[in-house]
């Protein structure tokens, strides 16, 4: 495939809304593999809510398949609506057969999807199903199919959008309610539009909630308040929870469009949920989150990309994956209070950060994610871990001092981390990508122990010689983050040990950060003032960088001095 030649593309996303979160990383893939083409999405209209503003879609088609896209004659309809557009051609993550009978009624000279449910004759490009070993998740075989196309390197963590309107608008909408924007806000998601299999107990639900309920005013003193979610049909389901929760609490059970439960859900500072689209909803705004896995399969469906905490009983009939449990329910009913309550202790030092003795005047006092839009790009190593040289394997890998407290920081605050770092042993045949990855495993295990998520990890794997747009100080990476994930780069940042860190920040207009932790931090400093290109400020080490970026967001004067 010439991809220069591809000019409008069409792609047929899932049609249940976990799936389609699961899917957002392949979705970012594609723009990112034809970032000339024009990009329609053709999606159920739920869906279509969800992506509504996803930075790598330029259109979205609507499929309507309860109302004109019904029967045989609505599915000649729609392939009608796509002739017209004249698509080069069709991604299709939906993995049913009319989905391949459809791009192919509709003319589409390129048909991209998995050989599977007997539509391969409907294909161009039939793509060979991956081997299911119980192991690859969701995210992973949606991203696996790009591979052809010339995807590579591990998916990253879903995404989602929302704009500032929707959230002031939620905002609003539970303080009539009682709940204030300086309060803490637990949701609860006891439903599953799949089947009742997939409930854990919901007076089990409102038990965790007081007990949470108790610990936060008693330990925090800080005002608390519990939002319940769930689909339509499934309000009395959360009527019966908001009675038995001794606090202030708005059931919004059936009452939510999907982009209102998405506000509701990145409004939430701790999430408890079962196996559901909401809890990938959650996963995606990165928001601290305790599920209860019972008939699906953990492996293959859990949050992805975010330190979840699973909570499960382990029986011999599970993952049966059926709506219905034909004997006991045991995988649910042996879920106790006990275990969930636990799991989310672990996850309350996030969902309840230290509070001012003091009052501060400061926007982080006005509002708790006063960083939401702005972005931290990091260098690897010499700026988040100790520079070895060409680091091989994990056990080489080790964080400087005050790293994670410091990303921590940032992560409360609402910026977006994402690792930039120039890989060029990979080219140089040092080590392998398996190598690579399991480096980079290492890493995110390391911040996870500071409850801290990169929001995404590029690296460049190619030779210094190979002339590529990737290596810094080039600017392919960033160009990456900025069509993937939404990147303001009037509101970025780069911190790193190199003049090629700076250098790159320069070219791209982001504030540049030194930090003097590099191997040859002074020279670096003194090589940068040589060459008139000084950074914005000089720091020892990332805490104090960090130091730097909260009062810059503030407005607070500050210049380019070096600080301790």
């Amino acid at each position: 495939m010439r991809k220069e030649e591809i000019h409008r593309i069409v792609v047929r996303g899932p049609n249940w809304l976990g799936d389609a979160v699961m899917c957002e990383p392949a979705l970012s893939q594609v723009r990112t593999l034809f970032p000339q083409a024009d990009i329609t999405l053709l999606v159920k209209p739920a869906i279509a809510d969800l992506l509504a503003e996803h930075p790598a879609v330029d259109r979205t088609l609507v499929y309507d398949d309860r109302g004109r896209h019904a029967g045989l004659s609505g599915k000649w309809t729609l392939a009608g609506v796509l002739r017209r557009h004249r698509f080069d051609l069709a991604i299709l993550f939906q993995n049913a057969f009319e989905a391949a009978l459809i791009s192919f009624l509709a003319g589409i000279p390129r048909r991209f999807g998995y050989a599977t449910d007997g539509r391969s004759l409907f294909l161009t490009d039939p793509v060979t199903l991956p081997f299911r070993n119980g192991q690859r998740h969701q995210v992973q075989y949606y991203w696996d199919l790009l591979k052809p196309l010339g995807g590579h390197g591990p998916a990253s963590a879903p995404r989602l959008f929302v704009t500032a309107e929707e959230s002031a608008s939620m905002a609003t909408r539970l303080a009539d309610a009682g709940i204030g924007p300086a309060d803490l806000l637990i949701g609860v998601n006891p439903g599953s539009t799949y089947g009742r299999a997939k409930r854990w107990l919901p007076d089990r639900y409102a038990e965790v909630a007081n007990r949470l309920l108790k610990d936060m005013q008693a330990d925090a003193g800080v005002r608390v308040g519990v939002a319940v979610v769930g689909a339509k049909g499934e309000e009395q389901l959360g009527q019966e929870i908001a009675k038995q929760i001794k606090t202030r609490t708005v059931v919004c059970s059936g009452h939510t469009t999907v982009r209102e439960l998405m506000a509701l859900v990145k409004r939430c500072q701790l999430f408890l949920t079962n196996d559901t689209g909401p809890m990938h909803v959650a996963a995606a705004f990165n928001i601290p989150l305790v599920a209860v896995f019972g008939p699906t399969d953990w492996q293959t469906t859990s949050p992805y990309g975010v330190e979840a905490k699973l909570v499960r009983q382990p029986v011999s009939c599970a993952p049966c994956l059926l709506r219905e449990c034909p004997i006991d329910h045991r995988c649910m009913t042996g879920v106790t209070v006990d275990q969930v309550y636990d799991a989310t202790l672990q996850h309350l030092p996030l969902a309840v950060p230290s509070l001012p003795t003091q009052p501060d005047p400061s926007p982080r006092s006005i509002d708790p994610m006063w960083l939401a839009g702005v972005t931290v790009f990091l260098d690897r190593d010499g700026t988040l871990n100790k520079d070895t040289g060409y680091i091989k394997s994990p056990d080489e890998l080790t964080l400087l001092p005050g790293v994670g407290a410091a990303l921590a920081r940032l992560k409360k605050a609402g910026a977006r981390l994402v690792v930039v770092t120039n890989q060029s042993g990979l080219g140089r045949g040092y080590f392998t990508g398996k190598d690579l990855e399991a480096v980079h495993g290492k890493l995110h295990s390391l911040l996870a122990d500071d409850q801290v998520t990169l929001d995404a990890l590029y690296f460049c794997p190619h030779h210094p010689d190979d002339r590529c747009n990737c290596r810094k100080p080039a600017s392919g990476m960033i160009d990456r983050a900025v069509a993937e994930l939404g990147v303001d780069l009037d509101r970025a940042y780069v911190i790193g040990d190199s003049a090629r860190d700076i250098e790159l920040a320069k070219q791209v207009g982001m504030q540049s950060l030194l930090v003097l932790t590099g191997p040859s931090g002074t020279e670096t400093l003194a090589d940068l003032t040589l060459r008139d290109l000084s950074p914005d400020h000089v720091a020892d080490a990332l805490p104090q960088a960090v130091d730097w970026i909260l009062a810059h967001a503030t407005g607070k004067p500050v210049g380019p001095q070096v600080s301790s």
